[in-house]
């Protein structure tokens, strides 16, 4: 009779903890249902014949449903995909998406899956509206390499900064020591029952690092991406040091009370530009800079203070206060997403480019860099010769130079080229004496040059000037293209600039 009343006593606690299991195992399903294996194609520019692609690569990463029937993945998981599809845990079908939106900056895009009733099982997963703390515990959900299932593992919250992401882009970034393995891109990553962020790096030469996008980033992208008019994150270009050695302190007339970061090197030269060179900015917005340029984030963490420029930015101003010659006043600065350079990115492009007989001309960006930037020897020569892909580097395009020009390959075998040395990797100065400020300026002065000889010389001290015979060039460029298999002359662009009122003489 004891044990029957013990029994009937002890039988609601236990169909509490049943309900509540159940309830676990229910939300662990729907979470595993949320997170799907990525599956693309790429075909990236090839930026030394860009008038081809470079062979299909395939990928596998992660991505997570999010709400409006969409699936959030990083960037470089899907930039440049011919093909993308996608595979639900425990499925045996793989569905095909298309890219509806994608910030290589940011490291984000977007995906529609073309079978909406998909999402009639797959439920958007919830996202948490605050940060994680430093030491919580997450999980990891992916589908990294070594494996077809659903893979999760667990850690904790190791620190949070405001880094780089892909230049001119910087933000908050998570790092965990669960392990994130190739793969494991886009995969949400979760506290309790809701996502943090999504995954997308792993540290390098080292172990139990991991690192991922937070909440807060992603909804900023979300939100350009909803305005109709994506602009991307505003940032503060602006070169800043810290103010903890006491001389710069005394040679600023700083009191003891006085903290911040000090402007090294304006973001502009133009005198109306409110920030000026030893400025010491106090405050971005409401919140105080400390001596080594920080902002508190929360009770254990502090992050550059340019994190909140993303935050306070109105209509393209910043709100400052600095100290000038003793004097506190507050400020707006002009912000934008992106900073002018002389070698930019090609952010999701193809290269443009112009083939001129046996010579190939493209506009110099950060991804031609990538051979000289992995060979020591390559660079060390070019900054000796004085090439502006190494003096120029970090500058920005003016009225004399929009872009640099360059020689995209090695001179494509004929005889108008005998006794030239190769100008791979030189950067075009004129054309018979005319100084060329960008691509589709060179293609105008070919197109519109009716000289006898056509004259190239190269900004670097090493560079032979190459003298050819302006109609034979001509003449040579269709044998060239058939000899190489290449469609077109030109990219679309430079081809319309090509053919405008083109000389008949030519």
């Amino acid at each position: 009779m004891g044990r029957a009343l013990l029994a009937l006593a002890l039988f609601p606690l236990m169909m509490v903890h049943a309900v509540a299991a159940e309830a676990a195992t229910a939300s662990a399903s729907a979470l595993d249902n949320s997170v799907v294996k990525v599956f693309a194609t790429l075909r990236r520019p090839d930026p030394y014949k860009p008038w081809s692609k470079a062979a299909p690569q395939s990928v596998t990463g992660s991505g997570v449903v999010i709400e409006g029937h969409r699936i959030l993945t990083n960037a470089h998981m899907v930039g440049y995909a011919s093909q993308v599809q996608i595979l639900a845990n425990g499925s045996g079908d793989k569905l095909d998406a298309t890219v509806l939106a994608i910030s290589p900056g940011m490291d984000l895009a977007l995906l529609k899956v073309n079978d909406d009733s998909f999402f009639d099982t797959h439920k958007p997963l919830a996202r948490a509206n605050v940060l994680p703390d430093v030491r919580d515990a997450v999980m990891a959900y992916g589908y990294p390499v070594g494996g077809t299932s659903l893979s999760i593992t667990k850690g904790i919250v190791s620190r949070i900064e405001f880094v780089h992401y892909n230049y001119p882009v910087s933000g908050l970034r998570i790092q965990i020591d669960a392990a994130i393995n190739p793969g494991n891109s886009g995969g949400a990553v979760i506290a309790g029952d809701k996502m943090i962020g999504l995954a997308y790096a792993t540290g390098t030469n080292v172990q139990n690092m991991g690192f991922i996008i937070p909440n807060e980033e992603i909804e900023l992208f979300l939100r350009d991406q909803e305005s109709g008019a994506p602009k991307g994150k505003p940032a503060l270009f602006d070169f800043t040091q810290t103010l903890e050695n006491p001389a710069l302190r005394s040679y600023l007339k700083l009191g003891k009370n006085v903290e911040g970061a000090m402007v090294q090197t304006p973001a502009s030269k133009d005198p109306a530009y409110p920030l000026k060179e030893w400025d010491v900015i106090t405050k971005i917005g409401d919140y105080p800079v400390d001596n080594q340029g920080m902002v508190k984030l929360n009770a254990n963490s502090r992050v550059r203070f340019q994190y909140r420029v993303q935050q306070v930015a109105r209509d393209g101003q910043l709100p400052l206060t600095v100290i000038r010659n003793g004097d506190s006043m507050k400020i707006n600065v002009p912000v934008s997403a992106s900073r002018p350079m002389l070698i930019p990115g090609l952010h999701g492009d193809y290269p443009s480019y112009f083939i001129l007989g046996p010579m190939v001309f493209t506009r110099a960006t950060t991804d031609f860099m990538t051979v000289p930037n992995s060979n020591p020897a390559i660079l060390t020569g070019m900054g000796f010769a004085g090439n502006p892909l190494v003096t120029k580097r970090g500058d920005a395009p003016d009225a004399q130079r929009e872009e640099l020009v360059v020689i995209s390959s090695p001179f494509f075998p004929h005889p108008l080229m005998n006794g030239y040395g190769t100008r791979f990797f030189s950067v075009l100065y004129s054309v018979n004496g005319v100084p060329v400020r960008s691509l589709a300026h060179l293609v105008a002065l070919l197109r519109d040059q009716t000289d006898e000889m056509l004259t190239f010389r190269f900004e670097q001290r090493d560079a032979e000037t190459v003298v050819v015979p302006r109609k034979a060039m001509l003449a040579a460029t269709e044998a060239v293209l058939a000899d190489n298999g290449i469609r077109s002359e030109a990219s679309p662009d430079m081809l319309k600039i090509w053919n405008e009122n083109k000389p008949a003489t030519n």
